[in-house]
């Protein structure tokens, strides 16, 4: 997929207040500090598209990007670490899952996981959480960069190893590296193959 346009739309914090378009939705989300802004930077091929910072938890809202005219990249609040009250947090913890719940526009979502680290309950329980509300979502690994290919395959290989003992099979994943663009045309031709299946449906 060749992005040509990428544009800021809305933030908020209500469901009820994001764009009305029947347009289908790809929503970013992860532990904070998982470098979800620089992933996002890189797959729209915009440098300051989504905001980075050196501190975690700087996304609080949900924020609208209309990608081609013709699909939305939303970008989550991330979870855990964030330097934030816990009343702030709670709050913004009320509405991503209201956003997961109630926005029928909702394709699927991805759920970044830094590949450096050995499985972490906090991503394990919000994937668990997905899977319960029938929530379609794939992971997407991140920071490859920092590892050698095997470390990588023995990473992935225990975080399978972990999530199969609660799922019968092994979601849908990618590996990336927002400083090398790597990964960057699997995932975009994940959403391109995704719309044209979403535009055969409804046009039959």
């Amino acid at each position: 997929m060749l992005i040509k346009t990428a544009e800021f739309v809305i933030s908020n914090s209500e469901v009820t207040k994001c764009p009305k378009d029947i347009l289908p939705e790809y929503a970013f989300i992860g532990r904070s500090n998982v470098g979800k802004s620089s992933l996002i930077n890189m797959l729209t091929n915009h440098k300051n598209l989504a905001k980075t910072s050196g501190k975690p938890g700087k996304t609080q809202l949900i924020n609208h990007f209309l990608i081609n005219k013709n699909w939305f990249l939303v970008d989550l609040p991330g979870y855990g670490y964030a330097r934030v009250s816990k009343t702030a947090k709670k709050k913004f913890q009320k509405f991503i899952t209201n956003y997961f719940e109630q926005r029928q526009q909702l394709v699927s979502a991805f759920v970044l996981v830094d590949i450096r680290h050995n499985p972490q309950n906090i991503d394990l329980e919000f994937m668990e959480w997905l899977g319960e509300h029938g929530i379609p979502f794939s992971i997407i690994f991140t920071k490859a960069d920092k590892l050698k290919p095997k470390a990588i395959e023995r990473n992935i290989s225990e975080y399978e190893m972990e999530m199969l003992k609660t799922w019968e099979e092994m979601p849908n994943y990618f590996v990336t590296s927002s400083s090398k663009a790597i990964g960057r045309e699997d995932v975009l031709q994940f959403i391109d193959d995704t719309n044209k299946e979403i535009n055969t449906l409804r046009n039959e």
